[in-house]
């Protein structure tokens, strides 16, 4: 008798945790939420829109790119927090939020306590960009009309607190240089007035950059990782001329804390599946995104060294607001 007693206390809750199992192995049931901090057209709403593609094709559901530009992303975490934990709303987590969590005043969401790790699909540069009809054609001439006129050249960036305004304060500190910041919703405002010659210069990732300097319509100055990249070899990276300088923008998926574990590793298994195919990893390339493809162990490590890194940039800027 005790014998079939304790045979039926362990059958009960493994009975129980078996509509667990089985709701976890129906996901997706429903469409997905991807919410992207950048405007449409920016380099995190088109990494999106193609992960969501790709993800269709196994899933059968709908991932839904809501972009949600302002505050350099820090809109997309507080509409991301405020959706249940349920595995049914992802955040885009780019270099662009983690610097704004840092730079701007105010921020009350905790991106290491609020939000777990999904994968880290890749990473790419900033260019500079500048308008054709600046009489700088390379980097070193920019420098050099920049110290000539102080305040008078206007740069763009994604926003106040944006990676993209942090890349214009660095170069700024350590060139000695003094150019306005102009700031915008997003890149492809400052590309569209970049283009108008509103601003002359502007920061924007290769993905959102590419076109307009193959195209001609924009001249690219200088990438911001410490070597020139792969997509565009023949245009330098700013540390050839600026020693020190190095910024690069990633982009990685996050969920809020408290997604179920199963589901989050799923989520991970099919999209390190996916930027490891050799169609889909092709189109990143072509792109100009470096493939990582990390686990969800290899992101929380990323984020933890992306953190140190960018503090000590933040700090050496001077960028941080103030309360």
């Amino acid at each position: 008798m005790r014998t079939l007693k304790f045979l039926a206390a362990l059958a009960i809750p493994a009975l129980l945790a078996v509509p667990e199992v089985q709701a976890q192995s129906k996901y997706p049931e429903k469409p997905i939420r991807l919410i992207v901090g950048s405007a449409a057209g920016s380099g995190p709403d088109i990494i999106g829109r193609m992960m969501g593609e790709r993800l269709y094709e196994t899933w059968k559901q709908r991932i839904v790119v809501d972009a949600r530009p302002g505050a350099a992303g820090a809109i997309s975490a507080d509409l991301a927090l405020g959706a249940a934990a349920d595995g049914y709303t992802w955040m885009m987590l780019t270099s662009q939020l983690f610097v704004a969590s840092q730079v701007l005043a105010g921020i009350k969401f905790d991106l290491a306590r609020d939000f777990q790790s999904l994968s880290l699909i890749g990473t790419t540069p900033f260019v500079l960009l500048a308008n054709t009809q600046l009489p700088a054609k390379s980097l070193k001439e920019l420098i050099e009309l920049a110290k000539k006129q102080p305040g008078k050249l206007r740069y763009g960036s994604a926003g106040t607190g944006a990676s993209e305004h942090l890349s214009g304060v660095l170069l700024g500190h350590l060139t000695g240089t003094n150019m306005l910041h102009v700031p915008y919703k997003g890149v492809p405002q400052s590309i569209a007035d970049t283009l108008a010659n509103e601003v002359q210069v502007t920061y924007a990732v290769l993905p959102a950059a590419y076109p307009h300097i193959q195209g001609g319509r924009l001249r690219a100055l200088g990438v911001t990782t410490a070597k020139r990249a792969t997509l565009i070899p023949e245009v330098p990276a700013i540390g050839e001329v600026v020693p020190g300088y190095a910024m690069n923008a990633w982009y990685s998926v996050v969920a809020r804390t408290g997604t179920p574990a199963g589901i989050m590793n799923q989520v991970n298994a099919e999209m390190v599946t996916a930027v490891k195919e050799p169609a889909f990893g092709e189109k990143l390339k072509n792109l100009g995104i470096d493939i990582v493809g990390s686990d969800r162990a290899g992101l929380d490590a990323w984020r933890s060294a992306e953190n140190k890194r960018i503090s000590e940039l933040v700090k050496i800027s001077g960028a941080k607001e103030t309360k």
